[in-house]
């Protein structure tokens, strides 16, 4: 059985083909201002000043931010070389928040 983990990354990897995922620094920040992002990706190595732009915008907008995997993992999972990416799908977004209470738990 895949991690929670691992399901997430692999959900990452659907939505991009579904083209439910927005990335790039702007193209996620402007998802998530525009309260399309349900929930924003940002890199657990990426930078200091990037990740607290990112915790104070997906915080006003109330976004859920995940920081659990490297810019390597996120990259392997879409299949480009992006790390910050935002979910615009409802189904995706709600998957991936089940996943990471249940990460939570264990």
């Amino acid at each position: 059985m895949k991690s929670e983990e691992e399901q997430i990354l692999h959900l990452l990897g659907l939505a991009r083909m579904s083209r439910s995922l927005v990335y790039g620094t702007n193209d996620t920040l402007t998802a998530i201002q525009g309260q399309k992002a349900k929930v924003a990706f940002f890199p657990k190595d990426g930078g200091a000043s990037q990740q607290k732009k990112f915790r104070d915008k997906t915080s006003f907008y109330q976004v859920t931010l995940v920081e659990d995997f490297t810019k390597d993992e996120l990259s392997q999972a879409i299949g480009l070389n992006r790390s910050i990416m935002a979910i615009t799908n409802n189904g995706f977004a709600k998957k991936i928040k089940q996943l990471l209470e249940e990460k939570e738990r264990n």
